[in-house]
């Protein structure tokens, strides 16, 4: 998919086509009582066998990715990751990069994206992490780059940040720490991408006759010198196959806009409605104007949601009712939710399409029950409406997103 034309500054929304379609993995789903429904495998959510099962479910509804959730801290029901204590819902995961790295071979289409943390972690560690993801899925990784809560500091002892209350985000003080975290997870993405590109394509010689296994020239110290990080390079993982693994990002308001319009290719975003959605698409496409060397760059928004889906709207309803029963109170999330059919879930994610999203992530409220609604209702409801693919045509997750293959910053012309 091309950039979007620019007409006086300003972007002009992609004409509406064909949907790209991806699912949130977490444990048991996003509802936390799901791990008590009847078909859920609370018992196996540690198991590397769940995670292919739900995997190689997404692949068979010819999904573009999976993303795979993960953090710093233990799943909490607080904003800033302080620990809730409680023992009635899903508690502890497992690593999502390792996750993906064990599923990779076992998949031959579907693109794995797993989060990492920027916050506390070092760019060389989760560059040479993904690189290796992409050579290992051959050309299928993604990088759900994510900042950490602010609990999370407490378990590294190396750096401290404000107590601030959910209120004082709306101050002066509170946006500026805020800003603060997001402009270091933007150098963060930065170096990683400098580092994938370290090594030239065609810098692995491998001639057993000459003895030349690299030609040196062609590996670049990447010098990036900034107000986090001081790296140098190269990376010890050659480029990786797409050059650039697709990083994707979620955002909620306006310092993660900027964030992930300057340093994702995906940008995962939360709506209320269509025209909500218009305007969100609208202003990450001005900020991916405004980022240095990204004008020309395709950036995709997302919006997530989370579904809970059956075969009737009252049927749907019945279901959350009884797991939020469960669970003791309502079901709220960060992300809009949608309780109903396949199809009126069809009919949001074309409204909204047309409001100028590319695609969608799908939260999963139950699994199995909701990740099969997707990929077996859902998806062939899209597919008569000749608005989703029949069958996967291309190989790395670039392609398959429109994305093209980007030139390496440091080959010579």
């Amino acid at each position: 998919m091309a950039a979007p034309p620019i007409v006086t500054g300003v972007p002009v929304l992609p004409a509406p086509g064909a949907l790209h379609i991806a699912v949130a993995l977490d444990g048991a789903g996003w509802h936390p009582a799901a791990w008590r429904e009847p078909d859920a495998r609370p018992r196996e959510l540690f198991t590397a066998r769940y995670w292919s099962d739900l995997v190689a479910e997404a692949e068979r509804g010819l999904l573009d990715f999976v993303t795979i959730e993960d953090s710093l801290g233990l799943q909490s029901s607080h904003w800033d990751g302080t620990p809730d204590e409680r023992t009635d819902q899903v508690r502890g995961r497992l690593d999502a990069v390792l996750i993906a790295a064990r599923i990779a071979p076992l998949t031959s289409h579907i693109g794995l994206v797993p989060t990492a943390t920027v916050t506390h972690t070092e760019p060389f560690h989760v560059s040479k992490a993904i690189a290796t993801l992409d050579y290992v899925s051959q050309g299928r990784a993604g990088w759900r780059a994510q900042v950490s809560r602010p609990a999370e500091a407490s378990h590294f002892g190396r750096r401290t940040f404000p107590t601030l209350q959910f209120e004082d985000l709306q101050t002066p003080e509170g946006r500026a720490a805020v800003g603060e975290v997001f402009d270091e997870a933007t150098d963060f993405v930065e170096v990683v991408r400098r580092l994938w590109d370290s090594w030239e394509d065609d810098a692995e010689i491998r001639d057993v006759a000459t003895g030349r296994f690299i030609d040196r020239e062609k590996l670049h110290y990447i010098d990036f010198q900034g107000n986090w990080f001081n790296v140098r390079g190269p990376s010890i993982v050659p480029r990786p196959p797409q050059g650039q693994p697709v990083v994707t990002a979620l955002a909620h308001a306006a310092p993660a806009y900027r964030f992930a319009a300057r340093a994702a290719d995906v940008v995962y975003v939360t709506p209320a409605d269509a025209g909500q959605a218009k305007v969100i698409a609208h202003a990450i496409r001005v900020e991916q104007q405004r980022a240095p060397d990204r004008a020309e760059d395709t950036v995709q928004v997302f919006g997530d949601l989370v579904v809970f889906l059956d075969q009737t709207a009252s049927a749907a309803q019945d279901r959350r009712d009884r797991l939020d029963q469960a669970a003791g109170q309502p079901y709220r999330s960060d992300a809009p939710v949608l309780t109903g059919t396949a199809s009126d879930l069809a009919d949001t994610l074309q409204e909204w399409q047309h409001a100028g999203l590319t695609g969608f992530r799908l939260r999963p409220g139950a699994i199995p029950h909701d990740l099969e609604a997707i990929t077996r209702t859902l998806v062939p409801e899209l597919q008569r409406r000749q608005a989703f693919r029949t069958t996967y045509q291309s190989n790395t997750l670039r392609a398959l997103l429109g994305l093209p293959r980007p030139a390496n910053r440091y080959a010579s012309a």
